[in-house]
């Protein structure tokens, strides 16, 4: 009794490793191309075309109940009975593999699915191509000790020599002091400050960022009224020619280095210098910058959405920090008058850039590092090397463009395990996939001023064109980061 009791557990057992055997060779045979192909797939059709059969074999023999085997294939077992041969395994085959797929924030349009290089490779290369980028520390210590002398010398006489702009403070803004600089070290941006109180703010278009200024009542600063215009407006141009005609004279005093000032560009609220620095020259853009305590104004409401990358103690932070206008013409105007100011929130985008994680210590000596700035960077310099082979077809481009995208994409992504710095290329092409999305609508909101577009003077034709050479680049393993300037 013990011993058909025991030939029928190890009859049992038996069947089960059987039936798990057949189950691995088909699982072989469907993983393989190039062993039993056919055969793995007729069993698969024959199992699948008796699936009620399988199901009351397997169910009796669960009751305990074995059914009466149709051939003499079965094997006997304790008292004589027969046990049915076990029913053929069915191939588990594998599902198809799923393309991956760049995620796309709600309301963008997906762009067209593009060839992809290897990850690891891609990734190498990108990361070879940013340290490429790198600033040299010894050229950046003494391209900034220049311009800290010049600019200094400069402040000092702007004071002394009118007293309209006696109250000036010098400001740092731009690429360089954001830390996204890339290549050489030969361009900065200097603001020059100047306080001013109960002021006025009328929109002069729908955009939200151009504004004419007027003295709500009259100014405690009386010096001001020299730069009144006949409408009572505060005249940008005035402002600008009194500042450049002070620069110019006092350039002429600098003796340690050579400096000179750049002709006016139409519509350009800079003065740009030119300080000779062989083997390059150095361009420094002085702006003129008004800052206001007061409000901000209706439209910049719904802008700075920063709420689930940075917080919203950090949002009403900004928003409690002083208004800057800068003197910039509206292209929109038929007949430019020269009175027109812009709203600037380069004060703001620095604060961004140098505290960007969503963590306290992300990018710090002692945190996890991630590649925002890294990704910035190589886009930056995909439309610098673009426009030097492009200038025509995309003058009407600029870093301000792929700038803002990179603010966008900061809130769509706030996380920093979002930018982890191991998978840079993957969201370099991410970042790619947004602003391709954004060319292909010719929507780009302004990061503080959501309904001013930013590519609205930009035309459709411009657009598609830089899509392709976009496109192409990404097809072809960007080759365009390969050739020498």
């Amino acid at each position: 009794m013990d011993g058909a009791g025991g030939r029928g557990e190890q009859g049992r057992r038996g069947r089960r490793a059987a039936a798990s055997r057949s189950r691995g060779a088909a699982r072989g045979a469907a993983r393989s191309p190039s062993r039993n192909r056919a055969v793995g797939s007729r069993q698969g059709a024959a199992a699948a075309a008796t699936p009620r059969a399988s199901q009351k074999v397997g169910s009796t023999a669960r009751r305990g109940r074995p059914a009466r085997p149709a051939s003499s294939g079965g094997s006997p077992s304790a008292g004589g009975r027969e046990v049915p041969p076990a029913a053929p395994a069915v191939p588990r085959r594998r599902a198809p593999a799923q393309r991956s797929r760049t995620e796309v924030p709600d309301g963008a349009v997906a762009a067209a699915p593009l060839r992809r290089s290897a990850p690891v490779a891609g990734a190498l290369r990108m990361r070879e191509v940013l340290s490429q980028l790198s600033l040299d520390r010894q050229d950046v210590s003494e391209a900034s000790a220049l311009v800290n002398r010049v600019v200094s010398q400069l402040v000092q006489a702007i004071r002394s020599r009118d007293s309209s702009f006696s109250t000036i403070e010098r400001r740092s803004a731009g690429s360089y002091y954001e830390h996204v600089k890339i290549s050489e070290p030969n361009e900065f941006d200097i603001m020059l400050v100047m306080p001013v109180q109960r002021l006025q703010l009328d929109e002069c278009d729908d955009t939200g960022a151009y504004f004419y200024l007027t003295f709500k009542r009259k100014p405690r600063e009386n010096y001001l009224l020299k730069f009144l215009d006949e409408e009572e407006k505060l005249s940008a141009f005035k402002m600008i020619d009194a500042l450049r005609d002070i620069i110019k004279r006092e350039v002429r005093n600098i003796r340690s280095v050579q400096v000179t000032v750049e002709r006016k560009k139409a519509g350009s609220p800079a003065i740009t210098l030119q300080i000779r620095n062989p083997p390059a020259d150095i361009s420094v853009d002085i702006i003129l910058t008004l800052e206001v305590q007061q409000s901000w104004p209706r439209s910049t409401q719904n802008g700075l959405k920063i709420e689930p990358w940075l917080g919203r103690k950090v949002r009403r932070q900004f928003r409690y920090k002083p208004l800057y206008l800068v003197a910039k013409q509206n292209k929109k105007e038929k007949v430019p008058r020269g009175n027109t100011w812009r709203i600037s929130f380069s004060h703001i985008e620095k604060a961004m850039m140098n505290n960007h994680g969503s963590s306290k210590k992300c990018c710090e000596a002692d945190g996890p590092r991630c590649c925002r700035k890294g990704c910035l960077k190589l886009m930056k310099y995909l439309l610098e090397r673009l426009k030097m082979k492009h200038k025509k077809e995309l003058e009407k481009f600029c870093s301000y463009h792929v700038k803002t995208a990179f603010f966008h994409m900061c809130v769509n992504y706030p996380n920093d395990t979002d930018w982890s710095l191991g998978n840079l290329d993957s969201c370099f092409q991410r970042y790619l996939t947004y602003f391709l999305n954004c060319l292909q609508r010719s929507q780009l909101p302004h990061f503080f001023i959501p309904q001013y577009n930013l590519l609205s003077l930009v035309d459709r034709t411009s657009s598609n064109f830089l899509s392709r050479q976009i496109n192409y680049q990404w097809n072809n393993g960007f080759p365009i980061f390969q050739e020498k300037p």
